[in-house]
């Protein structure tokens, strides 16, 4: 005889005096993940190993405290380590598109972008101040003196030569107008042709050697131009360097440990000597050029565009990016509107959260990452290459073609982090072989934990925690026990706790709320019990409208009586944050015929797989028990009455097992009694999900109806660690109107359902007189007699393998 489930087995109760405190307030500080310990030891693993491509994904739940918990880690791990560097961009002045990245020590990019503008200011005030000066104007005066006389001496000469030859030049914007002499008079054009042929060679002959004369001091006096542009700029860069050099030399000794910075130093002074005339206030030639820009604007050539400034910072950099965006994680390059148009430089570079983790850590929620375009490729070049390449999205599309900024690529030390559920991470892993070599450490939090006094314990330290961090009303004892009870109902198992800390922190909040209500000081037992009851109530509008049609009688459950054919089957429905169990009465007849198993959910295309599945296995329990001698010729047919929607999952394989033996036997099925539980063809009663929720389903129609204390439910032995069921339920089995039967077996089943044993097959080969087993091999027989099949045949057809 099955036995019913005593009291104890229907709930772990947790004893309040056995936490060793009164109140949470008693307790000490909270150290540590509670019950993760897989996943800790992975963690310590994943951020502490510095070899490439043992980046992290850490799998689990939401509410499983995996986020509190990467944070922890990364805030304790990260604040021993010095800073990482600073970061910057500065012009190339070689390719103003390749702006060149500047590393330096932890907050000493900000000074050196400081210094870099007041050096600027510095060098338009000192260049402006020493080209007025008297001393320069002085040096300028004398050397375009002198080349002053050098061009009057050349003139000269060519004058003289000019007047030898019998010429007078006139000088014109377009150069020397020879003039020819005769008698001291000069030759008008209207007087020279009417001058004789030979006069006119002659005079042609003499301008000749004088053109040539001319020619020769042309050339000298762009020579003496040339001379003296290059004096004067010669000059100029003197006085500049002068001026640089003091300026310079003190940037240049505050660096002189940062080689690149050194380089860029000196290239700074050279462009500056390359360009005066922009620094010395001379209007341009409005074109392109540097001259044609003002002083200010062009002084933003020099200026220093700090990506990440570290000077603050404790620790290395510990970067959540909740919002991974393709231009958030790699930076990107802003542009401004100029008279129409977007232009760009090198001071509207952007650093991205790859640059603000470098040389730390870089969290990242999975499912956004790979839903935002580039951002996943991005991240795995930038991991795969070791740097941090700004590009636009475009280019990688091949729309356009336009000329764009290509900074230099800094170096990235980083260790990436990705937040995901644990289907995600065999999605990545099955179809991304980079995945594979990028995230080589999965850190997975598991949803429960065992339920050993340390970690009850921990519980208490929980709410300790909870309450002092967001003032709650602290706990006493028999809250955190009922807290504890909570936490295996949410596990659905007696022996383990859940570790969905959210979903229990939601519990404490509401509890507060209520104590705040009922003026209360502290958190007790009810004040949980009934945040509990709350939140359920707030859910449960579709489980009370089914409760109103059972009421109704609208859907027809007989809990009293005994009908043979006819068992009550267990469903859960799951709907958001809740899930109720609900009965459904299964029918099974039988009749002559070769139809085998016929599936009706299955034939009306309301049968899912797994359901199909286990009708299937029905065929070949029968086959197995009854089919061993003599071939099975039945036709059967079993269906959920009052079902409109699809029915799947096996769950209810034993409850239409019930049925068909309780048809075939004759013997009816008390229809106080509800089944839950799946089948193997051995006819063995295999574990089930949502025990707790399809046990309660009946008890409440029971109680719609009337507790008559013949009612219960069948479950699977298995799932007896599973029960945590709510108070009302156990007070009932207590006080003996409700009762649990756990079944290892059908024949075990079959017997409390029918009252009748299940019988064991003899020596001869029969069952047991007046047993159900005895009874449905009978009619077996006798249905196969009416469908006009001999036993003494070879067995044609099995029960089983036809349809359904």
């Amino acid at each position: 005889m099955v036995e019913r489930a005593s009291e104890e087995k229907l709930r772990a109760a947790c004893n309040p005096d056995e936490l060793g405190f009164m109140h949470t307030d008693e307790l000490g500080p909270l150290k540590g993940i509670i019950g993760q310990d897989r996943a800790v030891k992975a963690l310590h693993f994943g951020l502490e190993i510095r070899n490439k491509g043992f980046n992290l994904y850490v799998a689990g739940e939401p509410g499983t405290g995996k986020n509190t918990a990467v944070m922890s880690f990364l805030t304790e791990l990260a604040q021993p380590k010095e800073p990482a560097s600073d970061w910057c961009y500065v012009n190339c002045f070689k390719d103003n598109y390749s702006p060149r990245a500047l590393r330096f020590p932890p907050g000493r990019a900000a000074g050196f972008a400081r210094e870099m503008k007041d050096f600027v200011e510095a060098v338009q005030q000192e260049i402006k101040v020493v080209f007025e000066s008297e001393e320069y104007t002085k040096r300028r005066s004398q050397t375009l003196e002198n080349i002053g006389e050098q061009k009057a001496r050349l003139l000269g000469a060519l004058n003289d030569k000019a007047e030898q030859e019998g010429f007078v030049l006139q000088t014109t914007p377009v150069g020397f107008y020879i003039v020819p002499v005769i008698d001291g008079q000069p030759v008008k054009e209207a007087n020279y042709l009417e001058l004789p042929e030979e006069n006119k060679q002659a005079i042609t002959a003499r301008r000749e050697q004088v053109e040539s004369e001319i020619n020769t001091t042309l050339q000298q006096l762009q020579v003496l131009e040339r001379t003296a542009r290059d004096c004067m700029e010669g000059l100029d860069r003197e006085v500049a360097r002068y001026v640089l050099s003091n300026l310079i030399s003190q940037l240049q000794s505050s660096y002189e440990d940062l080689v690149d910075v050194q380089h860029y130093l000196e290239e700074v002074k050279t462009d500056i000597l390359d360009n005066l005339s922009v620094f010395k206030g001379e209007k341009g030639d409005g074109g392109d050029g540097p001259s044609a820009q003002s002083t200010k604007d062009y002084s933003r050539r020099y200026s220093v565009n700090v990506l990440v400034d570290n000077g603050e910072s404790q620790g290395a950099a510990v970067v959540f990016e909740e919002s991974p965006l393709y231009n958030r994680l790699v930076g990107r390059i802003e542009r401004e509107a100029c008279y129409g148009t977007l232009v760009t430089d090198f001071t509207m570079i952007r650093a991205g959260s790859l640059h603000r983790a470098n040389g730390g850590y870089l969290t990242l929620p999975v499912h956004e990452l790979l839903s935002s375009p580039f951002a996943w490729e991005s991240l795995k070049r930038a991991l795969r290459d070791g740097k941090i390449t700004i590009d636009e999205p475009t280019d990688r599309l091949g729309i356009l073609s336009t000329k764009s900024m290509q900074p230099e690529p800094i170096p990235l030390d980083v260790k990436v982090i990705l937040m995901g559920d644990p289907g995600l991470y065999q999605v990545l892993y099955a179809l991304d072989a980079e995945f594979q070599e990028l995230f080589k450490v999965k850190v997975e939090f598991d949803t429960r934990m065992d339920r050993t006094p340390d970690n009850i314990q921990s519980y208490g330290l929980f709410a300790a925690a909870l309450c002092r961090k967001e003032d709650l009303r602290h706990l006493d004892a028999k809250a955190v026990a009922r807290l504890v009870e909570h936490g295996s109902r949410l596990t659905a198992d007696q022996e383990k706790l859940s570790t969905r800390f959210a979903d229990l922190a939601d519990i404490v909040r509401e509890a507060n709320y209520y104590a705040g209500v009922g003026g209360e000081t502290q958190i007790s037992k009810k004040h949980i019990a009934e945040a509990i009851a709350q939140r359920l109530y707030r859910s449960n509008l579709p489980q009370e409208r089914m409760a109103d049609l059972t009421r109704e009688e609208t859907l027809l459950i007989d809990v009293d009586g005994v009908i043979t054919g006819q068992v009550n089957a267990l469903s859960v429905f799951s709907l958001g944050e809740m899930a109720f169990g609900r009965p459904t009465r299964i029918t099974a007849v039988v009749g002559c015929g070769r139809g085998g198993l016929i599936d009706i959910e299955r034939e009306s295309r309301l049968g899912g797989r797994f359901h199909t599945k286990g009708v299937m296995i029905l065929g070949g329990f029968l086959a197995d028990r009854f089919a061993q001698l003599n071939a099975i010729n039945i036709s059967a047919r079993l269906v959920f009455e009052q079902s409109y929607g699809e029915v799947d999952g096996d769950s209810a394989s034993s409850a239409e097992l019930y049925a068909l033996l309780s048809a075939l036997s004759g013997f009816g099925i008390r229809q106080g009694l509800a089944v839950t539980g799946s089948v193997n063809q051995k006819g063995g009663v295999q574990a089930i999900g949502g025990v707790n929720e399809k046990v309660e389903g009946f008890f409440d129609t029971c109680s719609i109806k009337g507790l008559t204390g013949d009612q219960g439910v069948l479950i699977p032995y298995s799932n007896l660690r599973h029960l945590v069921l709510r108070d009302d339920v156990v007070e009932a089995a207590r006080n003996g109107l409700f009762h649990i039967y756990p079944v290892r077996t059908i024949d075990e089943g079959i017997e409390v359902l029918t009252g009748v044993p299940a019988g064991r097959r003899l020596d001869d080969g029969r069952f047991e007189a007046g047993t159900v087993n005895a009874a449905v091999e009978a009619r077996l027989e006798l249905l196969s007699k009416g469908s006009g099949h001999n036993p003494e045949e070879a067995p044609s057809k099995e029960c089983g393998h036809g349809r359904g």
